[in-house]
C-alpha cells in the first residue's frame, strides 16, 4: 500500500449557517440515586425541557451502547445525549506516565468525536457523555489518598515535586465542564493540596475556567497534532490554531500549561507538517508560556474494532489512521488487541519527531515519548 497523502486543506467557504453545538440535550438517561443527590439535581436543572429516562445502571443502556445501528448516528447521539449517574467503584491507579495515578472519573465519554479515540471501545459505539453526581464522595477520598502519599520524596518525568493525578482519562474536562461543576469542584480541590496537582488533555478550548484561579497546581494539557491531519480525525473539536492561542492566557490565568503531542500520525509528509505545527507554536506564544513548557509525544495506538465502526460513520479518517504497511498487532494491558508501528520504525519515528522539537521548539522538554 503506499503512503497515506493528504491532500491541501482547502481555503473554508465562509457560511451564514451556525455549527452545530456540542451538545443540545434532549435525552438524559438517569440513574434514580444520581438523580437525588445535589449534583444530579443541579444537572437535571441544566435542561429542564430534556426527556428523563430512568436506568438501572449507567454501564448498561441497550439503545447507546453495543447497538451497531449507532454508527449512523454517531454524532447525533453524543450532541442530544448524556448520561447521568454514580461512580460505584474510587480507586486511583498507579500510572507513572503522564501522571503519578489516575483519579476516579467524574465523567466518561465525550461530546467531541475523534475518530482515534479508545474511549468507545470501553462502552460500544458513540458513547457520549456519562457525568457522576457523588462528586463529594470522589472529591474526599481523593483527599486521602493525596494524604496518604506524604511528599513526594523524589522527582519523576510526572513532576519534580507534586503528585500528579490525571483526572480527565475518560473524557475531556474542558466539555465536562459546560455540563457540571465536578471538574470545578476538583480544581479548588487540588488548589489547596501543595503535594498534589491535578492534570488533564483537552482538545476543546473553554474560556471559563481562566477565572478559576488555580494557582499552579492544575496542568492543562493541551492536544495538538498539525491542522491539516487534525482536519480530519479531530472532528468537533477546536481548531488547533485556537488551543495555541490560547496557551498563554492560561499560563497567565495560574494554570501550568503542556503540550500533548497526539496521537502522531504516520503518513506522506507527516514530518514537515509537524515542524509547520512547531514553528506555530514557537511563533504563537511567549516567554512565561515557554519558561515552564513540557510536552508528551505519543505514537498512533489503532484498534480493529473501532477500525471497523469508523468504516460506518467517517471511512476517510481511515485513510491514515489504518495502516497494515506500517502497523502490527499489539496486546494492550487490558488484553485486548491493538495496532501500532512496527517496533523499530516505531522507534525511528519517535527519534525524528523529539529531534525536530529540539530544533524547532527548543523551550518544550519532552517528559516522555512512545
Amino acid at each position: 500500500m503506499p503512503p497515506a497523502v493528504l491532500a491541501p486543506t482547502p481555503t473554508p467557504t465562509p457560511t451564514p449557517s451556525r455549527p452545530r453545538p456540542l451538545l443540545d440535550v434532549r435525552r438524559i438517561y438517569v440513574e434514580p440515586e444520581a438523580a437525588e443527590l445535589p449534583r444530579g439535581r443541579e444537572v437535571l436543572a441544566r435542561w429542564p425541557d430534556a426527556e428523563r429516562v430512568e436506568v438501572a445502571s449507567h454501564w448498561n443502556i441497550p439503545e447507546l451502547h453495543g447497538d451497531e445501528a449507532n454508527v449512523d448516528r454517531w454524532v447525533r447521539i453524543k450532541t442530544e445525549a448524556l448520561v447521568l449517574g454514580v461512580k460505584k467503584s474510587l480507586a486511583a491507579r498507579p500510572n507513572g506516565r503522564s501522571s503519578d495515578f489516575v483519579a476516579p472519573s467524574t465523567a466518561n465519554g465525550c461530546a467531541m468525536a475523534c475518530a482515534y479515540c479508545y474511549v468507545p471501545r470501553r462502552k460500544g459505539y458513540s458513547n457520549p457523555i456519562t457525568v457522576f453526581a457523588n462528586i463529594d464522595r470522589i472529591t474526599g477520598y481523593l483527599a486521602r489518598h493525596v494524604a496518604r502519599q506524604g511528599v513526594k520524596a523524589e522527582p519523576n518525568q510526572c513532576d519534580p515535586h507534586a503528585w500528579v493525578y490525571d483526572i480527565g482519562e475518560n473524557s475531556d474536562c474542558s466539555v465536562d465542564a459546560t455540563v457540571s461543576d465536578n471538574v470545578r469542584d476538583l480544581v479548588d480541590l487540588f488548589r489547596g493540596l501543595p503535594t498534589a496537582k491535578a492534570s488533564f488533555a483537552t482538545k476543546h478550548v473553554n474560556r471559563d475556567l481562566l477565572d478559576w484561579d488555580p494557582r499552579g497546581r492544575t496542568r492543562v494539557r493541551f492536544s495538538l497534532m498539525p491542522d491539516r491531519v487534525a482536519r480530519l480525525v479531530d472532528v468537533r473539536t477546536s481548531r488547533v490554531a485556537e488551543r495555541i492561542a490560547a496557551i498563554d492566557d492560561f499560563v497567565e490565568a495560574g494554570y501550568e500549561v503542556h503540550l500533548n503531542f497526539s496521537p502522531v500520525i504516520v503518513h506522506d509528509g507527516w514530518l514537515a507538517d509537524w515542524a509547520e505545527l512547531l514553528d506555530q507554536v514557537e511563533a504563537g506564544i511567549g516567554a512565561k508560556a515557554k519558561a515552564q513548557l513540557a510536552c508528551e509525544v505519543i505514537m498512533l495506538t489503532h484498534n480493529e474494532a473501532l477500525h471497523e465502526v469508523n468504516l460506518g460513520w467517517h471511512p476517510k479518517a481511515e485513510q491514515v489512521l489504518w495502516r497494515p504497511d506500517l502497523q502490527q498487532p499489539k496486546r494492550s494491558e487490558t488484553g485486548g488487541w491493538n495496532v501500532r508501528y512496527r517496533t523499530g520504525d516505531k522507534g525511528r519515528y519517535v527519534a525524528a519527531l523529539t529531534d525536530l522539537i529540539a530544533e524547532r521548539l527548543p523551550s518544550c522538554r519532552v517528559r516522555y515519548a512512545f
